[in-house]
């Protein structure tokens, strides 16, 4: 297979040619003797995706044991947002590394994680005085969001909406509403969590205020606003299906937490960090969450994850309550430092609002011509179409795997999302050049062009 014109090289990353670049079939030889390795070695419960092993990536590729360049679509789940391997970042870790690897914030503090939890306090909606606590992941931040607004409160049940994700553990499981794979013979589940209609407007064809008038009788009704400690919800659903909701509804939900006492939590943990075109996409709804949780984007690859809001929120709980051994690792501190830098000194908000408009367009124009495309949706460079039988509307979840198959065969990394699986949902780092994503898009609309109705 032949090489394909790279695109302008990015910002940052390692020197890799952007290209996509298929001189194997997907998977090649070593890749499948690596996975085979990892039959024999790995749960068969940690699934992958793309049936490659990578051994590089930066800007908007990853290059695999066989030398395929596949163009980014997924950075590793928004993980990745200011590009793999990021100079800046490598320097940074290299650095931190070879001073001290880590101590236990806990035991003995460090510089890094009061910076980190400064720039936090400093970056994330709201003007208020604010304190952050580091962790290790985004379930591990949802947990103890969850916690400190219990203890705040001093109320136990907890609201999360349809469609939602929040995690794998015990609590962010009962908090997530997808149960394959995430929930099935996992249980029992964490009581005390109840469930609200979102505002879905491709499905429910609602404005943002009679969504939250709907979700706002449930959670009375089963529940009572003076019985809930706290309200959770992504400002545009991840897992769920990049739902974006209506205009009005997150206010509303606003208002009502505020006059019950509801401690409200939004969940940044994928769409936070400039990926939706703005540091989080909380700014762009008009409302303020008293709580805040981040993860994914915040480090450049390496494990960080935080709790951010009101301070006297954060300050409720009693000396000792909040921490764990390797929350706010000094490596991962420094690495979200310079990550931090990056994502303000390139405009990578600005960046990912100009790769929207081109996803968008794009993605708009295959649509014009197929009627599976039910709805292209998202902000930034957090966007999704969502697949479906044109006669119905039904979700059509096999039509979004076999298209993201045809994909990845061709040398494009894309993932599916969504409760009803039919969702394909676009990520790129926001160091990809613009040939290379429109590229990128080409090959995922021929391969939705070759999957016949």
């Amino acid at each position: 297979m032949s090489t394909l014109e790279a695109s302008a090289a990015p910002v940052g990353g390692p020197a890799l040619a952007q290209e996509r670049r298929l001189v194997t079939a997907i998977p090649g030889p070593r890749s499948q003797e690596i996975l085979a390795r990892k039959a024999s070695a790995v749960a068969r419960g940690v699934a992958h995706t793309v049936p490659v092993a990578a051994v590089a990536a930066g800007g908007g590729v990853v290059v695999d044991a066989d030398g395929n360049s596949l163009i980014d679509l997924g950075s590793g789940i928004a993980v990745t947002s200011v590009g793999n391997a990021h100079p800046a970042v490598v320097k940074a870790v290299q650095d931190q590394a070879a001073q001290f690897t880590h101590t236990c914030f806990m035991v003995s503090p460090y510089e890094g994680y009061i910076a980190v939890a400064e720039r936090l306090n400093a970056l994330t909606p709201g003007d208020f005085e604010k304190r952050s606590a580091l962790f290790n992941t985004g379930a591990e931040a949802v947990e103890n969001a969850i916690k400190i607004a219990r203890h705040f409160t001093g109320r136990a049940a907890v609201a999360a909406f349809d469609h939602a994700y929040h995690g794998r553990t015990t609590l962010t499981m009962s908090l997530t509403a997808k149960a394959m794979p995430y929930k099935t013979g996992f249980g029992p589940f964490a009581p005390e969590i109840y469930r609200a209609p979102t505002s879905y407007p491709f499905r429910d064809g609602l404005t943002g205020p009679e969504a939250a008038k709907k979700a706002i009788s449930v959670l009375e009704k089963q529940v009572g606003g003076d019985q809930l400690a706290a309200v959770i919800i992504e400002p545009v659903q991840g897992e769920g299906g990049f739902i974006v909701p209506a205009d009005g509804f997150l206010p509303a939900i606003q208002e009502w937490c505020n006059a019950k006492g509801i401690v409200l939590i939004a969940d940044e943990v994928q769409s936070g960090f400039a990926r939706t075109g703005t540091m989080f996409a909380s700014e762009q709804f008009g409302f303020t969450p008293d709580l805040v949780t981040t993860a994914k984007g915040i480090a450049g690859g390496m494990p960080l994850a935080a709790v951010t809001g009101r301070a006297e929120i954060m300050d409720s709980s009693h000396a000792g309550g909040l921490g764990g051994t390797y929350g706010g690792n000094p490596v991962a501190c420094a690495a979200a430092l310079a990550t931090m830098d990056v994502y303000e000194t390139e405009d990578l908000a600005g960046r990912a609002a100009a790769l929207g408009a081109l996803m968008r367009e794009k993605l708009e124009t295959v649509q014009a011509s197929d009627p599976r495309i039910g709805e292209v949706r998202g902000l930034g460079a957090m966007m999704a179409i969502e697949l479906v039988d044109p006669a119905t509307k039904e979700p059509d979840a096999a039509l979004a795997g076999a298209v993201a198959k045809a994909a990845i065969a061709e040398g494009v990394v894309v993932l599916t999302c969504g409760t009803y699986g039919n969702v394909l949902r676009f990520l790129p780092p926001l160091s990809i050049g613009d040939d290379l994503l429109a590229e990128g898009l080409d090959v995922v609309a021929s391969a939705l062009a070759g999957v016949k109705a």
